[in-house]
């Protein structure tokens, strides 16, 4: 890995080896990064924010073990993706899973996403259903009811937003991975919660979400969606997106929610199965913040493995 101006790192650090194979695969005009092992069905693996597909490093090879293709990828904008300039609003990131889908030989996936990732699974189980067999989301309401939460919460669900907010600022991509990307680790110890933020291992995970940050244009990357979230509230664009989302979902849709998530927050997120016309479970975890794959790793990788079977 080689270090570059102004802090950058290379590409090259998110290229870890392990039991897994690493791949690029062209999917919706861009080309993806992707980290796979096992053979079956596949189970595709949606990282969220401020992280890559190192997220799922420990589920991964314990979902291949159990008789599924598993495939993290690193979203668009991050990790060893591509990161062109645009591309970042809901319509092209559900187009992007429905091509990696597809661009990997299946026809279809049970898709699992954490946080931001999460919020595009939703969209794609919405847009894409013939895709999507099966659809588990961590840490992320349903979209409608985020947005619906943002307006009418403002002591809760606003003000948890507050952060996001900060993105909409010109240039903040500068303030994410200054000092080696420090503010990346304050996040996960602001959203995480307190028994993994305090445990043996915080610290090595943090380093690898920092690093990766600050590979080039990825911070830029990361905060695009946030600011067309926000920014397609007042545009046709995302008044179309709205009145397509609320088309309930037909995927069998499992929701894991961390009790103490304060970034999106379980009372936001409840209510999310009133979208879904399918078999729809709730489940929340007790002294769980805002990321149930690293912090309580083995309840999720069994109910992710209960649901891609059933």
């Amino acid at each position: 890995m080689t270090e570059q101006r102004g802090g950058a790192v290379d590409e090259s650090c998110v290229l870890t080896e392990g039991p897994w194979t690493h791949r690029f695969v062209g999917a919706n005009g861009s080309r993806f990064h992707v980290v796979e092992a096992g053979t079956g069905p596949m189970v595709l693996l949606l990282h969220g924010f401020p992280e890559h597909w190192w997220a799922w490093h420990d589920v991964l090879p314990a979902v291949a073990d159990a008789g599924f293709r598993a495939v993290a990828v690193d979203l668009r904008g991050y990790g060893a993706s591509d990161k062109p300039p645009r591309g970042y609003d809901g319509y092209t990131l559900a187009a992007d899973v429905a091509g990696l889908i597809r661009g990997l030989g299946e026809r279809s996936a049970t898709v699992v996403g954490t946080g931001a990732g999460g919020l595009i699974g939703w969209t794609a189980a919405s847009f894409h259903p013939s895709l999507v067999r099966r659809l588990v989301v961590l840490g992320a309401p349903h979209p409608l009811r985020l947005r619906a939460a943002i307006f009418a919460d403002p002591r809760g669900q606003f003000a948890a937003a507050t952060p996001a907010l900060k993105f909409q600022l010109p240039r903040y991509e500068h303030v994410l991975t200054r000092d080696d990307a420090a503010a990346v680790e304050e996040m996960l110890r602001r959203w995480g919660g307190p028994r993994w933020v305090d445990g043996p291992d915080f610290d090595a995970y943090a380093r690898r979400c920092r690093e990766a940050m600050r590979i080039p244009q990825a911070a830029f990357c990361a905060l695009e969606g946030y600011r067309w979230a926000f920014r397609s509230v007042l545009r046709l664009h995302g008044y179309r997106f709205v009145r397509l989302m609320q088309k309930p979902l037909v995927t069998p849709t499992l929701q894991l929610h961390g009790a103490l998530d304060v970034a999106s927050l379980p009372r936001t997120a409840q209510g999310s199965g009133r979208y879904v016309t399918a078999p729809y479970e709730w489940r929340l975890l007790d002294d769980v913040g805002h990321f149930p794959h690293v912090e309580a790793r083995d309840v999720v990788l069994g109910e992710i493995l209960r649901w891609a079977k059933s």
